[in-house]
């Protein structure tokens, strides 16, 4: 007589069984401001789609994110490949958003390096509204848990020049611990090669304390 064979375990909680690790929409309230997906709908004309188009021409942005959305149409392209990763559940681009006014004060991005293996990579661009007032580390902090409590990320990195010191703070702050330096590893917006520093972080470390960063 044949056994029954055992019952699979359950998947664990927020995790679509058939589709693992898989980035899905959503958004993500943090209060004062709002992170909700990047999408074609952005390119409606008004204040985003505007702000998109003057990030593209920040001096910090075009050199440590340069972004391909210097005009409308450009910027068109760049919100269609957005959701177009949402799509396929291979990335997970947020914008963030004033919760007043809808004004746009950045962009945090988790995307897939190794999928099968849970290695992905975040990233976060802040224009000059968005930065010294704590949202975008407050913003990474929580795509990063989403990240690993939705999607069954284990390992999420974090790249970024060795002059970018700003988003050294903002990873270290963020509980991504440094790992090393990345020799001549990226072409930044300068044209230039520069050697970057490798921050990491495991599903299994503690959360960090971001409560300095609440609504300054």
């Amino acid at each position: 007589m044949s056994t029954p064979a055992p019952a699979p375990a359950p998947a664990p909680a927020d995790l679509d069984n058939t589709e693992p690790r898989t980035f899905r929409r959503a958004t993500l309230d943090l209060g004062d401001a709002v992170l909700r997906p990047w999408g074609r709908a952005d390119a409606e004309p008004g204040p985003v789609l505007d702000s998109l188009v003057a990030a593209a021409a920040d001096p910090l942005i075009a050199l440590w994110n340069p972004l391909a959305t210097r005009d409308p149409a450009a910027a068109l392209a760049w919100l269609a490949a957005r959701e177009d990763s949402w799509d396929k559940g291979t990335a997970a681009p947020f914008a963030v958003l004033d919760a007043a006014d809808g004004a746009l004060l950045g962009c945090v991005n988790l995307r897939w390096t190794d999928r099968a293996d849970g290695l992905a990579m975040i990233g976060y661009w802040a224009p000059p509204a968005g930065r010294g007032r704590g949202v975008i580390g407050r913003a990474t902090g929580a795509v990063t848990a989403w990240g690993f409590r939705t999607a069954d990320a284990r390992r999420i990195e974090v790249a970024h020049a060795v002059g970018n010191e700003a988003s050294c703070r903002l990873a270290l702050k963020c509980g991504y611990l440094p790992e090393g330096t990345l020799r001549a590893s990226f072409r930044f917006g300068d044209g230039t090669y520069h050697d970057e520093h490798l921050h990491a972080r495991l599903a299994t470390d503690p959360e960090p304390d971001l409560a300095p960063w609440q609504r300054r």
